[in-house]
C-alpha cells in the first residue's frame, strides 16, 4: 500500500517574507511603486492637519499605491481593498505592511478628486521624460462604467412624477388595508395560531409603510430641486435620483445606469494621455471635450502651442458624425473615423453581399406627406410625426418618427425596417431641407476606403512591438 507524506493545514507557521522582493522589477506593481515614490503629493498632504495633535495618519503614497493596484485588478470596493491589504501579499508589499480600514480608503478616494488630476499630469510629464509618448498618433475609445445607482430610480421628470403618484396610491391602499384588518375580529382569530411563525401583522405593515415613505421622501426631494435633464439633441433624457450625473447607457449586455469612460492613448506605448467619465448615453458628443483635454495635456508635455498639428487621431464608428469631423477640421487636426458601414465595403463582405437577394425597403417616396399637419403616412396607414431638427452628414433636416409600439405588429415590418430583431422597432424618416457643399462625412468614407488608411486604422486594435 502506498505511503504519502503527512499534511496538516491547521498547523500555524512562521514564514520568512521580504515584502520588497514581492515587487518584481518591470512588473505593473513595481511600476506603480516607482512612479508614486517619484511624484509630488503636496496637494494630497494639504488635507492632513495632525502636525501637533492627533494620531499618525496613513501616508497618501501608501493609499495611492494600494488603490491604484486594486483598481487595476477590478477591486473597487473599499471593504475588499481593506481585505486585500490583509490577505494579498503584493498589496501588503505596496502598503508597506500597513492595513488601512475601509473608511480611511473611502474618505481618501472621495476627497482627492482635484489632487488625482494633478497626479495624472505629473505622471504624463514623467512618461514624456522617459520618451514613452511619441505624439504622432492617438486612439480614442470608450467603455461602459456602471454607477452605484439603480435603474429603478431613472426616468424623465414626467416618469418620476408618475412613480410618485403610484407610491402615494400604494401607501393609501396599505393604510386602508391595515385599518380594515385591525377592525376584523375573524381575521385575528384565524391568524392567532400562526403569530409565532409569521410575527405581528402590525410590525410588518409598519416596516412596509416606512419603506414607501422613505421612497416618497427621496423622490419629492429630487423633484423639488431638479430641472429636466437635456441630451445633446436638446430633448429631455432620463435623470437618476441617486446619481444625477449618471445616464442610462446601452452596454453590450443591455442598458445600465452609469457613465461612458472615454480615454485617449498614445500609439507609442499605449500611455493614456487624456481620460474622462461622462454621464451621457452617446460617446459621439464627448469628442470635442476630449480633444480639448488632449490638446491641453500635450501642450504641457511638449511645450508646443499646437502639439496636434502633425498628429492623427483614430476613433471607432461611435465617434463618426459630421459635427465631430467639422470640429477636428476647425482645429486643424487630422482624424480617421470610419462610418458604420465601412466594414461592409471590404472586398470580402462585398462578395458575400452579392450572394444575398436584396430586399426592397420602403423609401421616402413610399410615404405620403401632409403639409398642413406636418406628418408622413406610411404604407400601412400609420402616422410619422415631426420630432426635431437634426444635422446629419453636414446636411440640415427634420426627423419624423412613428409612435412607440406602432410598428411592433405591423404586417409590413420586414419591408420597412432593416433590422427586425428589435424589441420595439420604430420607423423614422430623415428629410433633408438644406445641403452643404463641404460634406466631410462623404470625404471620410472615401478616405477610409483607401487601403493605406485602412492599414493605419488596423493599428488601433494591435500595436506591433519593436524587436
Amino acid at each position: 500500500m502506498a505511503r504519502f507524506k503527512y499534511t496538516d493545514n491547521s498547523q500555524g507557521q512562521f514564514i520568512q517574507i521580504n515584502l520588497k522582493e514581492q515587487l518584481l522589477l518591470g512588473s505593473f506593481e513595481w511600476t506603480i511603486d516607482y512612479l508614486i515614490n517619484e511624484m509630488d503629493l503636496s496637494l494630497f498632504e494639504q488635507n492632513y492637519h495632525n502636525d501637533e495633535k492627533g494620531a499618525a495618519a496613513y501616508s497618501p503614497r501608501i493609499l495611492l499605491k494600494v488603490i491604484l493596484y486594486c483598481y487595476s485588478k477590478g477591486i473597487i470596493s473599499s471593504r475588499r481593498i481593506e481585505k486585500a491589504c490583509i490577505d494579498n501579499i503584493i498589496v501588503k508589499a505596496l502598503a508597506g505592511d500597513n492595513e488601512p480600514d475601509h473608511d480611511t480608503i473611502a474618505t481618501f478616494v472621495s476627497t482627492n478628486s482635484e489632487a488625482v488630476k494633478d497626479l495624472f499630469t505629473q505622471i504624463l510629464l514623467k512618461c514624456s521624460k522617459l520618451k514613452l509618448i511619441t505624439g504622432e498618433m492617438f486612439a480614442i475609445d470608450g467603455c461602459k462604467l456602471p454607477s452605484n445607482a439603480s435603474k429603478e430610480w431613472s426616468g424623465k421628470i414626467s416618469d418620476l412624477k408618475k412613480k410618485k403618484s403610484d407610491l402615494e396610491k400604494q401607501l393609501f391602499r396599505i393604510l386602508h388595508q391595515h385599518k380594515e384588518l385591525d377592525r376584523n375580529d375573524k381575521v385575528k382569530k384565524i391568524q392567532e395560531p400562526f403569530r409565532r411563525t409569521l410575527g405581528e401583522d402590525s410590525e410588518r405593515h409598519e416596516r412596509h409603510i416606512r419603506r414607501i415613505e422613505a421612497k416618497l421622501k427621496k423622490i419629492n426631494q429630487f423633484l423639488f430641486a431638479s430641472e429636466p435633464k437635456l441630451g445633446p439633441s436638446g430633448q429631455e433624457v432620463q435623470s437618476n435620483i441617486t446619481d444625477r450625473e449618471s445616464a442610462r447607457i446601452k452596454g453590450p449586455h443591455g442598458y445600465i445606469q452609469g457613465y461612458n469612460g472615454i480615454a485617449i492613448a498614445d500609439s507609442g506605448n499605449q500611455v493614456i494621455v487624456a481620460a474622462e467619465a461622462i454621464g451621457s448615453g452617446a460617446e459621439s458628443g464627448s469628442f470635442p471635450g476630449m480633444l480639448d483635454s488632449l490638446e491641453t495635456n500635450m501642450q504641457m508635455v511638449t511645450g508646443k502651442k499646437k502639439p496636434l498639428e502633425k498628429s492623427m487621431v483614430l476613433g471607432d464608428t461611435g465617434f463618426f458624425s459630421e459635427e465631430n469631423l467639422q470640429e477636428a477640421k476647425k482645429r486643424n487636426i487630422e482624424v480617421l473615423i470610419p462610418d458604420q458601414q465601412f466594414r461592409k465595403r471590404e472586398p470580402y463582405f462585398t462578395e458575400k453581399k452579392r450572394e444575398k437577394v436584396k430586399r426592397k425597403r420602403f423609401s421616402v417616396e413610399d410615404f405620403i406627406y401632409d403639409k398642413d399637419k406636418d406628418y408622413y403616412t406610411c404604407p400601412a396607414g400609420k402616422a410619422l410625426e415631426y420630432k426635431y431638427d437634426v444635422t446629419l452628414r453636414n446636411n440640415s433636416g427634420k426627423q419624423y418618427r412613428a409612435k412607440s409600439g406602432t410598428c411592433v405588429k405591423c404586417r409590413l415590418l420586414e419591408k420597412c425596417i432593416k433590422v427586425n430583431t428589435w424589441k420595439n422597432p420604430v420607423r423614422t424618416l430623415y428629410i433633408i431641407d438644406k445641403k452643404h457643399e463641404d460634406n466631410l462625412s462623404e470625404k471620410m468614407r472615401i478616405k477610409i476606403d483607401n487601403p493605406a488608411y485602412r492599414e493605419i486604422y488596423s493599428r488601433r486594435y494591435t500595436q506591433p512591438r519593436p524587436e
